[in-house]
């Protein structure tokens, strides 16, 4: 029975620890960073089981708590991370961007409207997991649970769960709801969550690009997207981790897990927690190298996806880095980092927030 509970942790949690989560290093490790040392190999992701995906319709144009950011030049990437290099130009043109991460009382709108479910949510095919009794295949999502003690990093199976019944409805699992967290950012959202969410609302995600412009707020590059200390005046500016990573939050910035959105200072365009609190889906497919290639107008990423861990999974760019996230462990929330998700991948650290074009 350990054996198979084992297992099916691992089934599980594969699709949600990529994104981003990454130890501190050495200047050697960071040379050979592939973004993914936490991620076991060889395990199936659950992206075969997903099946009859809602049809949704566009929606109409509405910019209400977007704000519009004017097209620009700017310097993306970072000079840390072997997959944000080279630094390079890219010019865009204006956006309208969400104002903070899109929250549970607008998801549950339009889930309310279109009847979708998402991927935690839906039914598993026992086909698809060989070996693994169809009894224990039931909907869910990983969950953060601190562990009792200090603990090596190097396992991240540690301190995450596969919870049978973990949602966006039931953030905990059974018995656990939104209620009172209208305003929290929505969580356990795969990538094709979002982009449901996105045609719906007549919006779209992120490029990769618009995010980290958008992000930087017109201030250019800094160490943080906020500026060059980690906290300024002495105060948290970002619902980061602080303490002892996995087994002790002190909760110095007032939370231990997702805060509401507009906790935290707006950036100078007016955008809130574009560091921390949740990590953000992008519409880029992930690859490591897309940087050495990008077009320097309007990038939309590359036309596949590749992951050298997990060469046969389809990745997405994830960015902001999130409650998770620290000095000592998850330093890509760091400006100008990457992060990545397989497509049908969902944790309870992560959302989105959308753009649109202006007509």
């Amino acid at each position: 029975m350990i054996f198979i509970e084992r297992k099916i942790s691992f089934v599980f949690l594969i699709a949600v620890l990529g994104f981003g989560c990454q130890k501190k290093q050495t200047a050697a490790e960071k040379t050979a960073d592939s973004l993914a040392h936490c991620i076991a190999d060889g395990i199936p992701s659950r992206a075969a089981a997903i099946q009859n995906v809602a049809n949704v319709t566009q929606g109409k144009d509405d910019t209400k708590e977007m704000v519009w950011i004017e097209g620009g030049k700017f310097l993306m990437g970072a000079d840390e991370f072997p997959d944000s290099r080279p630094m390079h130009e890219i010019t865009l043109d204006g956006f309208y961007m969400d104002e903070h991460e899109v929250t549970n009382a607008e998801y549950a709108r339009f889930v309310a409207a279109t009847k979708y479910k998402t991927v935690a949510e839906r039914p598993l095919n026992p086909a698809d997991y060989p070996g693994v009794p169809a009894d224990k295949l039931v909907p869910g999502s990983a969950v953060f649970t601190p562990t009792a003690t200090q603990v090596s990093l190097d396992n991240p199976l540690q301190w995450w769960s596969y919870v049978p019944a973990a949602s966006w409805l039931q953030p905990e699992g059974k018995g656990s709801s939104i209620k009172g967290r209208e305003n929290y950012p929505v969580i356990h959202i795969s990538y094709e969550d979002a982009a449901a969410y996105a045609k719906w609302a007549g919006k779209r995600l992120p490029t990769e690009a618009e995010w980290e412009y958008a992000a930087q707020g017109g201030k250019g590059n800094h160490t943080y997207y906020w500026g060059d200390q980690l906290k300024p005046g002495n105060k948290w500016v970002a619902n980061i981790y602080q303490g002892s990573f996995p087994d002790k939050n002190t909760r110095e910035d007032g939370f231990a897990s997702a805060a509401p959105v507009k906790s935290f200072p707006a950036n100078p365009y007016g955008l809130y927690d574009m560091d921390g609190n949740v990590w953000e889906w992008c519409q880029d497919l992930y690859r490591p190298d897309y940087y050495q290639k990008s077009p320097a107008k309007n990038p939309q990423g590359p036309g596949d996806s590749y992951d050298p861990d997990e060469p046969n999974a389809v990745k997405h760019v994830q960015r902001g880095g999130s409650f998770l996230c620290s000095d000592d462990y998850c330093i890509r929330y760091k400006a100008g980092s990457r992060g990545k998700g397989e497509v049908t991948s969902g944790s309870n650290n992560l959302g989105f927030r959308c753009v649109k074009e202006r007509k």
